[in-house]
């Protein structure tokens, strides 16, 4: 199974993602946007696990301790690649998140998941392969209270990618 562990958005938070996307798509020359259901925010990838890895990843994320907090949607950015670029939009970096972000990080090393190691860049991707003339810029800020985090499963179904929540804390 392919997982990562991530936060999910409500329909008012998605709705004006989805607003984000449809400018990137517009303004476009090309690219592979992602599908309503699937923006999220990745706080760890697990990449490829077995069923001993997913007990051990709903194991550390029972260990994550946090209370609710807000995260804001500021900005439109993009990862720069050689050709089309990864478009984004930008979460501020707030303390509880980063904290959320760095304890789940360290309980999944800690049961063995080997992480990458870059500094987190909190960001809900919009696009992949985007070709496009439009400048990254900040937004109307907008976001919504975090008070759970999912486990979710990457599957590809008949050509199309689909994340399914298979566990969630609290």
């Amino acid at each position: 199974m392919r997982l990562f562990v991530a936060v999910n958005f409500n329909w008012n938070t998605r709705t004006k993602l989805l607003a984000l996307r449809d400018e990137v798509r517009k303004r476009s020359v090309r690219g592979s946007f992602v599908s309503p259901e699937n923006l999220h925010l990745t706080l760890a990838f697990l990449d490829e696990c077995s069923r001993e890895q997913v007990v051990a990843a709903k194991k550390a994320m029972d260990k994550v301790i946090f209370d609710p907090f807000d995260i804001f949607i500021d900005s439109l950015g993009r990862f720069k690649r050689d050709g089309s670029d990864l478009w984004w939009a930008g979460v501020s970096e707030s303390k509880e998140l980063l904290k959320l972000q760095s304890n789940l990080t360290d309980n999944l090393i800690s049961a063995g998941f080997m992480l990458d190691k870059k500094n987190y860049k909190p960001h809900i991707t919009l696009g992949r392969k985007v070709v496009s003339r439009l400048a990254p810029r900040h937004v109307e800020p907008f976001g919504q209270t975090i008070s759970k985090i999912d486990l979710m499963q990457s599957e590809t179904i008949k050509g199309d990618l689909k994340y399914t929540p298979i566990y969630q804390v609290p």
